[in-house]
């Protein structure tokens, strides 16, 4: 018997996958991360703004309990995300508006016939309660026609009927 040299074929070279791997589990994690932030800014947002009422500072659930995927995780970060800077603009827009009803109720003290009937309210300021500043003439008509003009300021609301 004779010895036949056998030759091996090499084994085919490697490659590289078509598809990237990507650690997922990190992936998730940051974009949990990342919304449990928003979500504490959004909550701080609220409490900041606790007597004014009109905002929406719901955070809805996307369909129910269940594990979310990347692109989810994406989309909740990202509605969130928008829903924090809205709601920061609309607070930023109405403390300037109480700003600018203070800086009223400030004028009105110190020259009352310049606003003649004009009222500002507690709502106006972003607080809770009735009370309002009223500019009204001083002894009814009789003040009116002699110009004697005074900040009448309510005693808050009226008794339950």
């Amino acid at each position: 018997m004779q010895a036949v040299d056998q030759v091996v074929p090499a084994p085919p070279p490697a490659f590289a996958p078509d598809v990237v791997e990507i650690d997922e589990r990190a992936a998730r994690r940051s974009l949990r991360e990342q919304i449990a932030r928003l979500e504490g800014e959004l909550c701080a947002a609220f409490v900041g703004a606790f007597p004014r009422s009109g905002i929406d500072f719901s955070v809805p659930a996307p369909g129910g309990p269940r594990l979310l995927g990347l692109g989810e995780l994406e989309r909740v970060r990202d509605e969130l995300a928008a829903r924090l800077h809205a709601t920061r603009r609309e607070l930023a827009a109405r403390a300037e508006a109480e700003r600018a009803r203070r800086a009223l109720i400030e004028r009105m003290l110190l020259d009352p016939a310049a606003h003649k009937w004009v009222r500002v309210t507690n709502a106006e300021l972003g607080e809770p309660g009735c009370k309002s500043w009223h500019v009204r003439p001083r002894l009814g008509i009789v003040g009116m026609l002699m110009g004697w003009w005074q900040v009448k300021i309510s005693s808050g609301c009226p008794l339950a009927a």
